[in-house]
C-alpha cells in the first residue's frame, strides 16, 4: 500500500510542521517520504486554487529582448517599454557566460542534496551569520497556508564574509554568478535611469538602485496534489530589480497589467527573466511597474530557480526621484527607509501587491 499521511511517520499536522520547519527537512524531505496526499497546512485558500486552474488561459507573452542588438537605443527603448507595460521581460544574449549559469544551477542542486544535518547548519537558529539562511516556505509563522518551496538565502556583504559564512558547496559558483551578471545589471539600470532623466549612475544613484544584493537558491520539489497549493504565492518583489535564472521546468506566472490574466513565463534556454521590484516602482513614481507573480507547484518534476535581488542599501531612504518630480509630477509615494519597507514585507504572508501601498501617502 502506498504511504499516505496517516500511514507514514505523521499522525497530525503539528508533526508535519515539526518535520519540515523545525527539524529542517524542508518540503524536499517531505516529498521524499513519498507522501501521496498534500498535508492540510499546504492547502491554499479557494481563490488561489482557482487561479491554479486558469493560469494558462491566455496567449499573451512577456517581451523577450535581445541585448546584443547593435542598435543600443532600440534595446533601451524595449527595456523601458517592458518595464512600464509589463514590469517583466526576458533577456537573451546578455553577455553573462552560459557556463556560469549552468554552474550555479548545478551548485543549487548540490546544496539541496546535502544531508539534512549539513543544511541545518544554516537555519535561522544555527547559522553563524544573519546573512545566510536556509529555510522553507516564505514566512511560516505568519502564513495561513504554507508554500511548497525550500530556499537558501545569501545576502552579499563582502567576498571575505562570504568566504567565512556561505556554504562551501555553492559559494564560489554563487559569487561568480553575482560578479558576472553585474555588467548586465548596470546596463539595465542605466537604460531605466536615463528614461527617468537620471543622466548617470553616480555613487548616490548606484547605492539607491544597486546598493545591496541578495541571492536565493530556490528548490521546488515534486508535489502531491500540486493544484491545491503553490510554489510561491502572489507577491511582488521588494527589490529595485530582480534577475531570475530558471531551469527548464517552468511554472512562473506573471499578472498581465493589460488584462489581469496570469501569463506563463516559458523557460528560454540561456535567458534571464528580469522584473521591476517595488523599490523601482517607488523611485520611478509609478512609471515602472512592480508586478504580481506566483509559481505553481509541480507534480512531476523538481524545479530550481536562482534569483538575484538587486536592492537599495538597507539604510537608503527611497521615494520618487527628484529627477522624476522635477517637472511638477505629483509624488504618489512618501519617502521611506528601505529597511523598514523590507521588514514590513517579511512580517506578513505573501499578499499580492499590498506592500507597496504601505509607501503611499
Amino acid at each position: 500500500m502506498a504511504p499516505t499521511l496517516s500511514t507514514t511517520q505523521f499522525s497530525n499536522p503539528a508533526e508535519v510542521t515539526d518535520f519540515v520547519v523545525h527539524k529542517g527537512n524542508g518540503v524536499k524531505g517531505l516529498s521524499e517520504t513519498g507522501i501521496k496526499a498534500l498535508p492540510d497546512q499546504y492547502i491554499q485558500p479557494f481563490e488561489e486554487r482557482l487561479i491554479n486552474k486558469f493560469v494558462n488561459e491566455t496567449d499573451e507573452a512577456i517581451p523577450v529582448i535581445d541585448m546584443s542588438n547593435p542598435d543600443e537605443n532600440r534595446v533601451a527603448e524595449a527595456v523601458c517599454d517592458a518595464a512600464e507595460k509589463w514590469g517583466f521581460f526576458q533577456v537573451i544574449n546578455h553577455g553573462v557566460p552560459l557556463e556560469v549559469l549552468d554552474d550555479v544551477k548545478a551548485a543549487t542542486h548540490r546544496f539541496f542534496n546535502l544531508p539534512v544535518e549539513e543544511k541545518c547548519k544554516f537555519t535561522k537558529e544555527n547559522s553563524l551569520s544573519t546573512t545566510v539562511r536556509f529555510g522553507t516556505s516564505f514566512s511560516p509563522l505568519a502564513e495561513q497556508a504554507l508554500e511548497w518551496k525550500d530556499y537558501l538565502s545569501l545576502f552579499f556583504v563582502s567576498e571575505a564574509e562570504a568566504e567565512q559564512f556561505w556554504p562551501d558547496i555553492c559559494r564560489n559558483e554563487t559569487l561568480e554568478y553575482i560578479d558576472k551578471s553585474k555588467k548586465m545589471v548596470r546596463k539595465l539600470l542605466e537604460y531605466l535611469g536615463k528614461n527617468l532623466n537620471v543622466k548617470e549612475l553616480d555613487e548616490t544613484k548606484e547605492s539607491l538602485f544597486m546598493g545591496s544584493i541578495r541571492v536565493n537558491l530556490n528548490y521546488y520539489p515534486i508535489c502531491p496534489n500540486p493544484d491545491l497549493t503553490v510554489g510561491v504565492g502572489r507577491h511582488s518583489d521588494v527589490s529595485s530589480l530582480t534577475i531570475l535564472l530558471q531551469d527548464q521546468i517552468g511554472g512562473l506566472h506573471v499578472r498581465s497589467l493589460a488584462s489581469g490574466n496570469w501569463v506563463h513565463v516559458p523557460p528560454v534556454p540561456g535567458s534571464f527573466v528580469i522584473n521591476i521590484g517595488d523599490a523601482m516602482q517607488i523611485l520611478s513614481n509609478g512609471r515602472y511597474k512592480s508586478v504580481e507573480h506566483r509559481v505553481l507547484a509541480n507534480g512531476n518534476n523538481n524545479r530550481i530557480s536562482v534569483p538575484i535581488f538587486v536592492n537599495p542599501k538597507p539604510e537608503s531612504v527611497i521615494g520618487p526621484l527628484p529627477e522624476v518630480i522635477a517637472n511638477g509630477e505629483e509624488p504618489i509615494y512618501r519617502d521611506i527607509l528601505y529597511s523598514d519597507y523590507v521588514r514590513y514585507f517579511f512580517r506578513k504572508a505573501h499578499d499580492g501587491k499590498k506592500t507597496v501601498d504601505y509607501a503611499k501617502f
